[in-house]
């Protein structure tokens, strides 16, 4: 699969965030990571419904929206997102995930389920039919910053040949948690495609964000 890059807004600059956007367009970014949290399920308060509206006003990249928030079925309709975006529910956030994911793809975007690093595969096994994409959390959700858990490598590897022995090929792993330029070689070897890419990596500060952006895409 082609490997795409999603770098964090989390991690950016919010005082210059139209520079990080044009940077992240003229450098060819696949996608834009929005991280959303409800402070309930998961300890955090981040990026809100205004925020993403504000984001599809004023950019044409398409949004990797990441919903770490309770029973997002309920709440999908507070924000703007569309064809070409990706949109992310957690498995553990809800007891309709069938309904979430329904629901994305009415408005023509493409769901994702993702998986805590406790989450086991085999989990995901009754909503393949429903899904684009997952997203593998290779740290526990809530915080940047924090160190990868290291058995979500073969996790990776192990949904990779997972999906593709049961002709479910077309789905894209995505991986989010401390996708350090070493980190994402591993993760790419392993078998993940999208990378959110954050403070240990494209945001990290010793050099510019184009750089960054350049050598995160040769070693992935």
């Amino acid at each position: 699969m082609i490997k795409k890059i999603s770098p964090s807004i989390m991690c950016a600059d919010y005082m210059d965030l139209r520079k990080h956007i044009d940077i992240f367009t003229n450098c060819g970014v696949e996608y834009i990571h929005v991280d959303v949290m409800d402070g309930s399920f998961v300890p955090n308060y981040t990026l809100g419904t205004d925020f993403v509206k504000a984001l599809k006003k004023n950019s044409k990249i398409p949004l990797d929206i990441h919903l770490m928030i309770n029973n997002p079925e309920n709440k999908l309709d507070w924000f703007e997102f569309g064809e070409g975006d990706y949109v992310s529910v957690h498995y553990e956030s809800t007891k309709h995930l069938q309904k979430a994911t329904a629901m994305i793809k009415e408005r023509r975007a493409k769901p994702m389920v993702a998986i805590n690093p406790a989450t086991p595969i085999i989990m995901l096994e009754n909503v393949l039919d429903d899904i684009d994409g997952v997203l593998v959390m290779t740290v526990n959700p809530g915080f940047a910053g924090q160190k990868l858990v290291k058995s979500t490598l073969k996790k990776i590897e192990v949904l990779r040949e997972y999906l593709d022995k049961n002709g479910y090929e077309h789905i894209e792993i995505e991986v989010d948690g401390n996708v350090s330029f070493e980190n994402a070689t591993l993760m790419s070897t392993a078998g993940a495609n999208i990378f959110v890419a954050g403070t240990s990596s494209v945001f990290e500060k010793s050099n510019s964000l184009e750089d960054n952006i350049k050598k995160f895409r040769s070693v992935i």
